[in-house]
């Protein structure tokens, strides 16, 4: 029997679901990468829905939205979710993903106005009705130094500290979180050993490598436990 299949977008050559991606097979789902990035191209929309798959994921990367202009490919990509969004489709957006989300829907998108970025792991707050999806206590990793405004029609559903808008939803099909909820203890390796990301980790800010493992060993399980409890509630068919 065929496995329905979600969609996942990655924005740099190594990048994978990670926990996400995980969490999904075990739900019994089968995953389809696009990396427009390197030139694959986004498929095609059927009204709300990717050709050959159920929902749409779309991962974090290192671009900035304030860099558009370096990443023509993003500017598609962001008219392409903001249509199967309208048209009501089913989409997660990570990090940039949530981001690229906003964007197309209308939000701003722009650095922190006092420059600062979050690096390493940080609470998160639930507001609203986000207390039915989001535990007190919660903690999640963070990398990124742009942050979204609410899209119209958007809802908050969680907080930080330092980037106040960390969980959107869009009617009840579309999903944005600015953390980083895939994330595994081998990728955070790979992020904090990347040469790119020296400078990054050099900001007062950043929670520096050895903070970030004890970090994880505190919180990276209850990350996952969250990501089993909330994708069946992305994925289940809209309330009639």
């Amino acid at each position: 029997m065929t496995r329905p299949e979600i969609l996942y977008i990655t924005h740099s050559e190594h990048a994978s679901a990670g926990a996400v991606g995980a969490a999904l097979e075990r739900l019994g789902f089968a995953l389809r990468r696009c990396c427009p990035m390197l030139g694959d191209a986004l498929p095609r929309l059927n009204g709300g829905a990717v050709e050959g798959a159920v929902a749409t994921v779309v991962l974090g990367g290192p671009q900035c939205l304030s860099e558009l202009d370096q990443h023509p490919y993003l500017g598609t990509e962001s008219a392409w979710l903001g249509a199967q969004v309208r048209a009501g489709g089913r989409v997660l957006g990570i990090c940039l993903g949530a981001q690229l989300i906003a964007h197309a829907l209308g939000g701003r998108v722009a650095p922190h106005p006092d420059g600062l970025a979050e690096i390493g792991y940080h609470p998160i707050e639930p507001i609203g009705a986000g207390h039915a999806l989001i535990e007190q206590g919660f903690h999640a990793y963070q990398w990124h130094r742009e942050g979204f405004e609410l899209p119209a029609g958007a809802e908050l559903l969680a907080t930080g500290r330092v980037f106040p808008n960390q969980a959107y939803r869009l009617g009840e099909t579309v999903y944005g979180v600015q953390f980083h909820p895939e994330m595994t203890r081998e990728i955070m390796e790979r992020w904090i050993g990347s040469e790119k990301a020296q400078p990054q980790l050099r900001r007062p800010e950043a929670q520096p490598p050895e903070a970030q493992r004890a970090a994880a060993l505190r919180h990276e399980a209850r990350v996952h436990a969250w990501l089993e409890r909330f994708l069946p509630i992305w994925l289940a068919p809209p309330a009639r």
